[in-house]
């Protein structure tokens, strides 16, 4: 059988654990037998987390012999203790395979095990592992990272797509199919967790000289919008306005522009039953061919799935 380890670290999300639990124990081969043993090992036998305390049997020692070992998130700040960097670094060196679930990825580059690599988390998190581990390739959109033998999952949900992936590549597409129905999730689902970020408003300083344009465009996002015409309503040349752009928004005026579309477009897609040539028009898009482009460019996914997964249900809206 293949060991599963699921190190557990003090304030673990409970979430996170027992996905992978959860996964690796529900696959069963055509014969019913259990490929996957699966157990739980901790630094301590007793385990704070909020609202209880977990038993956990094993110690460190138990992922020595794992073939797979994966590390949850955990709602602390801290760095994992020397005793976890070194239980983790020596199964890195005999080849075990490696993986975590959303903010476990912090625990894998304290670890050093994701230098050079490419590597994703929450999609909250991303940036602050980028900034604390700058040898690390984040990846803020991908539902899961594979480099082989470490993988990294985004937030929550996503440690599910990540098992089935695993799953799939050590007994095939059919044990891992069944395994999916059994967790009543899709085999795969499309696009990455881009889909669940709704940006409200690129950042610019109140009282910003740019502020009454950036309403204006707002209010015209159906019309067609060009450097030249923001620059006449801002009372600047174009050259004056880029820069001052890029200086109070980090990013052009045209990307706001974009941007600010496909953020209309979501909103239209979540909260209508408009058909997508309207939505394309209402957004501001040239053409239905030009709106699916963009679309699928910034949030990752078709306008038809987002409709399909986000009609009706509000998303969490987050100000970057």
């Amino acid at each position: 059988m293949h060991t599963v380890a699921i190190l557990v670290l003090d304030n673990v999300v409970p979430f996170d654990m027992a996905t992978p639990f959860q996964m690796f124990g529900w696959t069963r081969l055509p014969d019913g037998r259990r490929p996957y043993r699966v157990r739980l090992c901790a630094e301590s036998p007793e385990v704070p987390t909020e609202g209880f305390a977990l038993r956990i049997d094993r110690g460190l020692d138990g992922l020595a012999d794992a073939d797979t070992i994966i590390v949850p998130g955990c709602d602390s700040t801290g760095a994992p203790s020397p005793g976890v960097v070194t239980a983790l670094r020596e199964a890195a060196r005999a080849g075990t395979r490696i993986a975590s679930v959303c903010v476990g990825a912090f625990v894998l580059a304290e670890a050093g095990l994701l230098d050079g690599l490419r590597a994703t988390t929450h999609w909250m998190a991303t940036d602050d592992l980028a900034r604390r581990f700058p040898r690390v390739e984040v990846e803020p959109d991908v539902l899961y990272v594979d480099n082989g033998q470490v993988l990294t999952s985004a937030g929550a949900a996503a440690g599910l797509d990540m098992c089935l992936h695993m799953i799939r590549q050590d007994l095939g597409s059919a044990v891992a199919a069944h395994t999916a129905r059994m967790a009543v999730v899709p085999l795969e689902r499309e696009g990455g967790q881009a889909q669940f970020i709704v940006h409200e408003h690129p950042p610019v300083p109140r009282g910003s000289a740019l502020e009454p344009l950036l309403e204006w465009i707002e209010d015209n996002l159906a019309k067609e919008v060009t450097l030249a015409e923001m620059a006449q309503r801002s009372g600047m040349s174009e050259r004056t306005l880029s820069r001052r752009f890029r200086e109070q928004t980090g990013t052009t005026a045209l990307q706001w522009l974009l941007r600010a579309r496909v953020r209309r477009a979501q909103y239209l897609l979540e909260n209508s039953d408009h058909p997508i040539e309207r939505i394309a028009r209402q957004a501001g898009f040239g053409s239905p061919t030009a709106f699916r482009d963009r679309f699928r460019r910034v949030v990752g996914t078709t306008p038809h799935a987002y409709r399909s997964a986000f009609q009706g249900k509000p998303a969490i809206r987050v100000q970057t």
